[in-house]
């Protein structure tokens, strides 16, 4: 036994072993990326399943059920449904569900919220949209009941919503405008179970097993079993699984008397979470916990830790990682976390526990909590400065690590030229001259990038009414959230121009959140009297002081222009849209609004535009739109038909179809956004597909 024991001591002490291992990791995960394929386990025909109900969320009237590869939503018709399904229903049961079996869709919007590769990343394939369901059989397994209990004693608690959060690692309870505030101080990973909370739970625990005068390895055991089923009640995710085997190893590692470093045994852990789900490598918490981990483990290295160099190594370590996924982050966020990790660490944590062990005193946790929400709120008015920046690639991705390792090993100067790094990428946002036709469902909108200057044709507007329920759970609904998103995503900081084609909802629905949640410097509105819609937004734009105009002719962009062709007014809205003409780099664009074929005659009458290389086609493909004579007059290359998926009107129209026979005809319900680059006069097409 002692012969094997040295055996593995030298064995796990070899720095080559861990080289062997990072060398393993890359491997394995390529492999896996490559070879990988959705195991479809269920028959789309079918509409009966037997599920178990392994975790659960009630959310307003929405029951949102997580299984094993599904995702299942369901609407509570009445109040009294929802109480019934809280009360006689819980983890662990077998339900019978009536419903209907989804594919969810990739973001058809470039550099957004992907719900397809997230629900994937958690190992759900489907989603299941349930009409019915009943119970068949109760729940048996202790865990599971262990499981039940615990959140029935949460659920009986006052002013639960942190507990939520620090117990179960759930965070949804918490009001979003609260937590938009955490995000906006840089500080929503103290809200989430992290390694410092496994390193306090446990020395807590082992803190009073100290006092019952309990040898060390017992109390290892006891720690490891306990924090084994403490992930086991957070469903093992990925960065609560990282720091109860980096926990666990090190101690091993102690009683073992195996000397290795700490980031030998990071390596280890990584390893050994992979090999339990290799999906683990994109989820954003598991890379965020192993990337500050391992600066972390090698700035001790060479240097003296305190709370701000800390914070300093979190935030240098994790910028990368926030820009790819938000193209935004807040430069304060050091100081905010010199002010919330003492708080929250210390206390509100803490008391999070003790609410839980004993409820009477969730009182006390509610005070604190407010106190928490009150310095948050000052925070993000007063130490937030929000930094737009590009989707980093992976060349500037590489140096940028690089060079934070040089500065941290070898020579404090080396932050310089990454500082220097961060301001020549700020600089340079991917902004080639493009016009991109937004998925937006059935509605309009389009960005022109010239010469540095941008343009939105349009916001889009979603009636709700008109969204089936399963694409609530596939798309962002918030379009404008969608669109800032992606012009953050290129280093877009602020829109030169809102052109707004007519003042219909699906054109315009989105324009005052659009006005009110990014930096809009012109609008220009079409010609005739303005609408209800309309005048809302003007009455913004003027408390805003944003220059508005309506009914003009050009509308020059440094050395472009862009045409309006429609300045007669109609007794319409749809005949009143603006009929833009541009040409960028020589190729000509022309985006239609709602024009019927009453304004495509007017234009006939007054321009020759022969060749069109890209059209928008007008009013979604209806057969009021897009007239025989007018397309062949132009005569199109390309057309870009903007409509909804199984949409109510029946867009396109088969006749408009026909009529734009000779063209290539892409569509946002089937090819997602539509992206036309100019490089090098060049003209480049990418679409993204749902």
């Amino acid at each position: 036994m002692n012969h094997c024991l040295k055996r593995l001591r030298i064995v796990l002490q070899c720095n080559l072993l861990y080289y062997l291992i990072v060398l393993f990791i890359i491997i394995y995960i390529s492999l896996f990326v490559v070879t990988y394929k959705v195991k479809h386990v269920y028959d789309f025909n079918n509409k009966v399943f037997n599920i178990r109900i392994n975790n659960y969320e009630v959310d307003g009237n929405k029951l949102k059920i997580n299984t094993n590869n599904l995702v299942c939503f369901y609407y509570f018709n009445t109040l009294n449904e929802k109480i019934e399904f809280i009360n006689d229903y819980s983890l662990g049961d077998t339900i019978m569900v009536y419903g209907t079996l989804k594919i969810p869709n990739n973001n058809t919007i470039p550099n957004t919220f992907n719900y397809k590769k997230y629900l994937y990343y958690n190992d759900i394939e489907y989603i299941l949209i349930i009409k019915n369901f009943y119970k068949i059989k109760d729940n048996k397994n202790i865990f599971y009941n262990i499981k039940n209990n615990i959140y029935k004693r949460i659920n009986n608690i006052n002013h639960n919503e942190y507990i939520y959060a620090y117990i179960l690692g759930n965070t949804s309870y918490i009001d979003n405008n609260i937590y938009n505030r955490y995000k906006e101080n840089g500080i929503t990973h103290l809200f989430a179970v992290s390694a410092l909370h496994i390193t306090m739970f446990s020395n807590i625990i082992f803190t009073i097993l100290r006092k019952f005068k309990i040898n060390y390895n017992t109390s290892f055991i006891i720690v490891f079993l306990l924090l084994f089923f403490y992930s086991f009640i957070v469903d093992f995710s990925p960065s609560v699984l990282r720091a109860f085997i980096f926990f666990s190893l090190n101690k091993i590692f102690k009683i073992l008397n195996i000397k290795t470093n700490k980031t030998n045994i990071l390596i280890l852990t990584i390893f050994i979470i992979l090999l339990i789900n290799p999906k683990n490598i994109y989820n954003n918490g598991f890379i965020l916990s192993i990337v500050i981990s391992l600066f972390i483990i090698i700035y001790k290295t060479y240097n003296k830790l305190s709370l701000f160099k800390i914070n300093i190594i979190s935030f240098l370590s994790s910028l990368p990682i926030i820009i790819n996924n938000y193209y935004e982050f807040n430069l304060l966020s050091i100081f905010n976390n010199m002010i919330f990790i003492p708080f929250i660490s210390s206390i509100v944590f803490p008391f999070s526990i003790i609410a839980f062990i004993i409820p009477k005193l969730s009182f006390i946790l509610k005070i604190l909590t407010n106190i928490l929400e009150i310095i948050s709120s000052v925070c993000s008015n007063v130490l937030t400065i929000n930094i737009i920046i590009r989707k980093l690639n992976i060349i500037e991705i590489i140096i940028y690590y690089l060079l934070l390792i040089l500065f941290i090993k070898k020579d404090k100067k080396y932050i310089y030229i990454l500082l220097l790094l961060i301001i020549i990428i700020y600089i340079n946002p991917i902004q080639n001259d493009s016009v991109i036709f937004f998925d937006v469902n059935q509605g309009d909108s389009s960005l022109i990038i010239v010469d540095k200057q941008s343009i939105l044709v349009d916001t889009g507007g979603i009636i709700k009414k008109e969204v089936e329920e399963w694409e609530k759970h596939s798309i962002e609904n918030n379009i404008y959230t969608s669109l800032i998103t992606y012009f953050k995503s290129i280093g877009l900081r602020n829109l030169d121009y809102l052109i707004i084609s007519h003042g219909d909802y699906d054109h315009m629905g989105e324009a005052i959140n659009l006005v009110n949640n990014f930096i809009v410097e012109k609008v220009i509105f079409n010609c005739g009297p303005y609408n209800d819609l309309e005048k809302e937004l003007i009455k913004v734009l003027n408390k805003k002081k944003i220059l508005y105009y309506s009914c003009v002719k050009e509308l020059n962009v440094d050395n472009n222009k862009l045409h309006f062709l429609q300045t007669k007014e109609y007794d319409n809205e749809n005949d009143n849209s603006n009929v833009i003409y541009t040409e960028l780099n020589g190729y000509k664009f022309m985006f239609m609004g709602d024009a019927s074929i009453n304004t495509e005659k007017e234009i006939l009458d007054k321009y020759n535009l022969p060749n069109i290389d890209i059209l928008k086609v007008g009013h979604h493909g209806s057969k009021t739109s897009s007239g025989k004579e007018f397309i062949n007059e132009i005569n199109p290359k390309y057309v870009i038909i903007s409509v909804g998926k199984n949409n109510r009107y029946g867009h396109p129209n088969k006749e408009v179809l026909d009529n734009l026979k000779k063209s290539k005809k892409y569509r946002t319900d089937e090819d997602g956004s539509i992206m036309f680059k100019i490089i090098n006069n060049n003209l480049k097409m990418e679409t993204y597909s749902p």
